[in-house]
């Protein structure tokens, strides 16, 4: 039979074995490197914590100014806060008072 009769047999078995590796390779590389593989994944995590730390903050500059608006209602009405808010929106002061402006 000869060589070539030996080359062709040597490759139809080498063939799949090589397929499988290819294809084992590329599922490998996109589980890895893909849309949704595992590099993507721990990025979604670490902006998914940063997400829920600005939440946080955000409610929590929510709770302080609910609470500050609370004081102002008329049924619950701190006389301090709502001099405070009367001088800060009309700029008006006192000549002995100490005024701290905070943002």
């Amino acid at each position: 039979m000869g060589l070539w009769y030996d080359m062709r047999r040597s490759l139809r078995r080498a063939i799949a074995p090589c397929l499988g590796i290819c294809a084992l390779l590329y599922f490998g590389y996109h589980t890895v490197q893909g849309e949704r593989g595992i590099i993507a994944y721990l990025r979604l995590n670490s902006q998914l914590e940063q997400t829920q730390m600005a939440l946080r903050e955000s409610n929590a500059a929510r709770d302080v100014l609910a609470r500050r608006a609370s004081l102002l209602r008329p049924e619950n009405l701190d006389r301090d806060m709502l001099d405070e808010k009367a001088r800060h929106a009309l700029g008006m002061a006192h000549p002995h008072d100490i005024v701290i402006y905070t943002p």
